[in-house]
């Protein structure tokens, strides 16, 4: 018996020695790489041996090693946006993988409207998504990597993905959101756009946070992640997704952070006010390439079973919208005017992909001549029976000039609100909101109700997220 397990663990050692380099699973054909960056590239081999790393782009090899525990870690240059490339990785035998773009990379992630697929879910189809599954192109310069759902008490090192061409298969299964934001971004930049996506419906925003980060959050019982006993909807448990979905993708070398979620959360604003910062600041930490953007969708209008209702969902827009401030580097889109009130999943993808895409487009490529921020509320002053509103407009202004705009309402001291005309004044650049059954006024709101349409803009089409003058206490539900 001694000599059989003397053999065996001669035997292990021997599997061991001859170990081939692994890599994670976003190193695979059809990949896409960071441009002009130090690309990270991480994996095993066998402790102790070298590691080359040779990109077809470049005449100069990359060479580490693996420590005592098989690991390796490095950098590997890249150039501008091109390709189609290869790479060989050899300790001895070679490995290569194939088809390999350089351009863009973003990381995508939500709940289940940045889930939501081109193909749309049952019997809520995406607008005008058919044409662009038919039309697809595997040359067309678009690659997409989706995580597949996972949960987990501890950090993982793998998880199940792989990156696919731009066919119409893939099309289809792939976030309309994310794809809409590629290829917009693709058509205008003329380069390469990869999509990593990461996404689970009806999750909240602590799944997708570390235990760290959420160790700073006592209302949370994190002692289940120490024991082994069944856990109770694990995806709305916090740090499961992010342990599965999200670690085993990082380091990977990317350009930004989408993110689509909020209406799991919707009943509880003030601390999801509070989570937000954590979650952004745990993910530029976890990454290490700084202040990487943060562009994310405020929740679009939905009834949440009373659309009337002061206050419910438009408290979660709120918080959202206080986020841009406590959050550096960030950008929101607004969808107030894309919102159904039947259907939490809006068919106007095209629309989110695209503001997305205008965020990035002005503050990452350097792209001018319009406003790509929502109209933000600012300040209120009171002239007779009229409220006075400015805004933060960046360098567009209010709109439509001319028009009277619907969903204001207006309260004097009693607190008691009434339904209110509202018109821009664009030669004082105020909006100005009255009612004769208000002489004067205290507080206006605009839009806060579960369910609302838009009516003000700014001059490039966004529309203004709804908000309110006041901060008097309402029902989240």
């Amino acid at each position: 018996m001694k000599r059989l397990l003397l053999t065996l663990a001669a035997l292990g050692t021997a599997f061991t020695l001859q170990a081939k380099i692994t890599l994670p699973v976003l190193f695979s054909d059809n990949m896409v790489l960071q441009q002009q960056s130090d690309a990270r590239f991480w994996g095993t081999a066998s402790a102790g041996k070298k590691v080359t790393i040779r990109p077809s782009w470049s005449k100069h090899p990359v060479t580490t090693t693996a420590d005592r525990e098989g690991h390796w870690q490095t950098t590997v240059p890249t150039p501008e946006a091109g390709g189609p490339y290869t790479i060989e990785l050899s300790d001895g035998e070679a490995l290569k993988i194939n088809n390999v773009l350089i351009g863009e990379v973003w990381f995508c992630s939500g709940q289940s409207n940045m889930e939501m697929p081109m193909g749309g879910f049952r019997n809520q189809p995406v607008e005008g998504a058919t044409e662009v599954i038919v039309g697809a192109k595997a040359s067309t310069p678009i690659r997409i990597c989706t995580v597949q759902r996972a949960t987990a008490r501890t950090p993982q090192e793998s998880c199940s993905a792989r990156w696919l061409e731009n066919t119409p298969d893939a099309v289809a299964a792939s976030s309309a959101t994310a794809y809409y934001f590629a290829r917009y971004l693709e058509q205008r930049l003329d380069i390469p756009v990869g999509i990593i996506v990461t996404c689970w419906g009806g999750t909240p925003v602590e799944a997708w946070m570390d235990r760290p980060a959420m160790e700073a959050f006592p209302e949370f019982d994190l002692s289940f992640l120490d024991r082994n006993d069944k856990i109770n909807h694990p995806s709305h448990q916090p740090t499961m997704l992010y342990n599965a979905m999200i670690a085993p993708l990082i380091p990977y070398t990317i350009k930004g952070f989408l993110w689509y979620q909020g209406e799991e959360n919707r009943n509880r604003p003030a601390q999801y006010q509070r989570l937000m910062p954590a979650f952004v600041e745990m993910l530029r930490k976890n990454w290490g390439q700084g202040t990487l953007p943060f562009y994310y969708v405020q929740i679009a209008p939905y009834k949440y079973g009373v659309p009337d209702l002061v206050g419910g969902s438009a408290l979660l827009r709120e918080a959202q919208m206080r986020n841009l401030d406590e959050i550096p580097a960030s950008g929101m889109v607004v969808t107030l005017d894309i919102g159904n009130k039947t259907c939490i999943h809006p068919a106007r993808k095209a629309q989110v992909g695209q503001r997305l895409a205008w965020l990035a487009l002005y503050n990452d490529y350097g792209i001018r001549g319009f406003e790509p921020n929502a109209p933000i509320y600012e300040s209120m002053s009171v002239e007779g029976n009229r409220a006075l509103l400015t805004f933060r407009t960046g360098k567009s202004s209010l709109a439509p000039l001319g028009d009277e705009l619907a969903g204001f309402e207006v309260a004097g001291a009693d607190r008691v609100f009434h339904p209110a005309k509202a018109w821009i004044d664009g030669r004082k650049g105020v909006l100005i909101v009255s009612s004769e059954e208000v002489p004067t006024p205290v507080a206006v709101r605009y839009a806060f109700r579960n369910y609302a349409e838009a009516s003000l803009f700014n001059t490039s089409g966004i529309p203004a997220s709804s908000f309110r003058t006041d901060d008097w206490e309402l029902p989240v539900k």
